[in-house]
């Protein structure tokens, strides 16, 4: 161990005898603990609610869909018994997607209509799984509502619905809309708005009779082995079907907006807890530098007994890289401890004050997620360590150039 090092920690003992500028260090390594920590304990929430609402959107939705351009598949069940050959797709089914108005005795409300197979579609989707009353079983006269839409149009079970459809129909009457009465059979809550507030389930068979579709449906879904591998998977299906009419969009593409927003959200949080890092570490310039006054006598003693410049400098950039590191390794080891524990301890300031921070009915998560990233923690211990060393360049310079003569003929 060098003497450099040596005499750094030296000084920094003597510090602790010296009450201001004791303060002002522990000012300084404090400012940097609760900094990393904030960081730390941000950046693991985010990942918590991230991993929440990718888990509870993607569920809803299947990994691929296989259509023609033409908007519909014609010849589906031929096609499905193809993709189901493929040996990376666990299982498919078919659907129809149309828009509709949904019309209840206390009000309206254009909703998306998906008609499905229910023995099928559970393979595919969790949502004929999240039935909060009722049951997910479909015949020709039932429709599956969100719970969203239900509260909106105030439906509840048993109660009758119509559905109208942009497809027009001749009568005797004349022209009008093709529609048809349903009983709600079942109430589903997926936890996201978007399915909750704005989707119904019908029979297959119902919606191809609506919407003038024959024996056709809009595509196929997809679940795979592998969700991060869908793109490629969905291009090898679409590739074994042959044909230039077919084409295949995976969940990366039909949430790309959704997917970039949540990592750009990510993003720009690091960036301004950043900031809030970059001023506790350059609060180090301060103090040290107040150090190196203090130490001037000191300086001028180490240099008439030989000691070079180069290595006054070495001390006093030791002494600031020991205090910063002290203070990033104590602020990830409780930003740690924190993001381990946040429910509890959001949990019990709830109950203290008697405020529920994410009502149920207003957010999709109602708690304190959080899951720690190996490489969270690394780049906030790297970004943080090089603050400290920039912030340490200074006051360490400073001190290199302490004049001998001036500090003596002052002394």
């Amino acid at each position: 161990m060098s003497i450099e090092f040596n005499i750094s920690n030296q000084y920094l003992r003597s510090n602790r005898k010296k009450g201001f500028i004791s303060f002002i260090s522990g000012v300084s390594m404090v400012g940097l603990i609760l900094s990393v920590m904030t960081l730390v304990t941000v950046l693991s929430v985010m990942n918590g609610f991230h991993k929440e609402l990718r888990e509870r959107v993607l569920s809803a939705i299947s990994h691929s869909y296989i259509s023609e351009y033409q908007g519909s598949l014609s010849d589906w069940e031929t096609i499905q018994t193809q993709i189901n050959q493929h040996p990376r797709v666990i299982n498919s089914s078919p659907y129809i997607e149309k828009y509709a108005l949904l019309n209840t005795s206390n009000g309206a409300q254009g909703i998306s209509v998906r008609g499905v197979i229910p023995e099928l579609e559970k393979n595919t989707s969790v949502l004929l799984d999240k039935i909060k009353l009722g049951d997910n079983q479909l015949d020709k006269s039932s429709i599956l509502i969100g719970a969203g839409l239900a509260s909106q149009l105030g439906a509840s079970l048993g109660d009758k619905v119509t559905l109208l459809t942009p497809e027009l129909t001749s009568s005797i009457i004349g022209i009008q809309p093709r529609f048809k009465r349903f009983t709600v059979t079942g109430i589903f809550d997926a936890g996201v708005n978007e399915y909750d507030n704005n989707l119904a389930f019908i029979q297959l068979e119902q919606a191809q009779k609506l919407y003038s579709m024959k024996r056709k449906v809009s595509g196929i879904r997809l679940k795979v082995d592998d969700l991060f591998q869908a793109k490629k998977i969905t291009r090898q299906v679409v590739a074994t079907l042959g044909g230039n009419q077919y084409y295949g969009i995976d969940w990366t593409q039909q949430k790309a907006n959704f997917i970039k927003a949540l990592n750009l959200e990510k993003q720009m949080i690091g960036i301004v807890l950043s900031l809030i890092v970059a001023v506790a570490a350059f609060n180090l310039v301060s103090m040290m530098v107040m150090v190196v006054t203090d130490k001037t006598a000191d300086i001028a003693i180490l240099r008439t007994l030989g000691m070079t410049p180069k290595r006054i400098v070495k001390i006093f950039f030791y002494q600031g890289i020991t205090i910063g590191s002290i203070g990033i390794v104590i602020g990830l080891i409780l930003g740690v401890l924190l993001s381990l524990n946040i429910e509890v301890i959001v949990s019990s300031i709830e109950s203290i004050i008697g405020i529920e921070f994410f009502p149920k009915d207003v957010f999709y998560i109602n708690r304190f997620p959080s899951e720690i990233h190996l490489s969270d923690i690394i780049k906030v211990a790297l970004g943080a360590l090089v603050l400290v060393i920039l912030a340490s360049i200074y006051p360490a310079s400073r001190a290199g150039k302490v004049s001998i003569a001036k500090v003596l003929n002052h002394e």
